[in-house]
């Protein structure tokens, strides 16, 4: 994609961005309509109103690109680009007037990121990344921590709808138990986006998550890695939008998070192995 390009659709999704949070502050705490997508998953009238927003305003400007979007915003790609679109990351903190959440857009190219913004509406913070070119927070350039041990690190994770069926190797409850005890916190602040931009920006050490999809990881995975972490799976490999599964560091700290996740994950399997940990994790931080 060439530079001129990638900087129009960049000042576009910005601008999307922007609009979109304004509709969000201004309905907050005005919802007219709460449906659920499934048994646990909420989606209001305002995450659709965001959504065909930021939608009229990228396909106005580029009208071959492709869009998949969170609430059924569907088109496929003429060009080989292709926008990945949260316009509500956080809709069940907004139907309780939560002041956490966002507004996520990404652009991709055969399959690559090239551009990430993500907007939280309440504390009027932009931030954005575009590959090779460093992550930002408007205008001034952000980085990771510098957090070296996981003892001293802060952390951030989330739980998918549905969280009570998950197998045994996958309970994200185990995961925050065993973090919970080896970190010097872990926060559960339910907008993925935002808590990956906190990373970047170094209030947050480290991220985990199961079970996202792609609108939901695609901008902020961007992010942090523009700003020096590293993002993977939980397992320490190639990290997939696909499969949902994500882990974000400063880097610093990232083989010490995926051998936790691992000790967790074993002792969900085998819960007698893990007795001991769980006993300390009653000490929440």
């Amino acid at each position: 994609m060439d530079p001129p390009a990638l900087e129009r659709a960049r000042q576009t999704a910005l601008r999307a961005a922007k609009q979109a949070g304004a509709l969000l502050r201004e309905r907050l705490g005005n919802i007219r309509n709460i449906d659920y997508k499934g048994a646990f998953n909420i989606v209001t009238d305002v995450d659709r109103a965001s959504e065909q927003l930021i939608l009229e305003i990228l396909q106005a400007e580029f009208p071959d690109y492709g869009i998949l979007a969170e609430e059924g915003g569907a088109q496929a790609a003429g060009s080989g680009r292709r926008w990945l679109v949260d316009p509500l990351d956080g809709t069940t903190n907004y139907t309780h007037a939560y002041p956490f959440f966002s507004v996520s857009i990404a652009l991709e190219e055969n399959g690559r990121t090239l551009l990430g913004v993500v907007y939280n509406p309440i504390a009027d913070e932009l931030f954005w990344a575009q590959a090779s070119r460093g992550a930002w927070l408007g205008e001034k350039q952000i980085h990771v921590s510098s957090i070296n041990c996981l003892a001293s690190s802060l952390l951030a994770t989330g739980f998918a709808p549905g969280t009570k069926e998950s197998p045994a190797g996958e309970n994200p409850m185990r995961q925050f138990a065993a973090l919970t005890a080896t970190s010097h916190g872990v926060r559960r602040d339910g907008s993925a986006a935002l808590d990956l931009c906190f990373v970047a920006c170094g209030r947050l050490d480290g991220f985990w998550e199961m079970k996202l999809s792609p609108w939901d990881t695609a901008a902020g995975s961007l992010i942090v890695q523009e700003a020096g972490g590293r993002v993977t799976n939980l397992e320490g490999g190639v990290f997939e939008m696909s499969t949902g599964h994500i882990l974000a560091t400063n880097g610093l700290i990232h083989d010490e998070v995926v051998a936790a996740l691992g000790r967790a994950r074993r002792e969900a399997q085998n819960p007698l192995a893990g007795a001991g940990n769980l006993e300390k994790s009653e000490e929440i931080r």
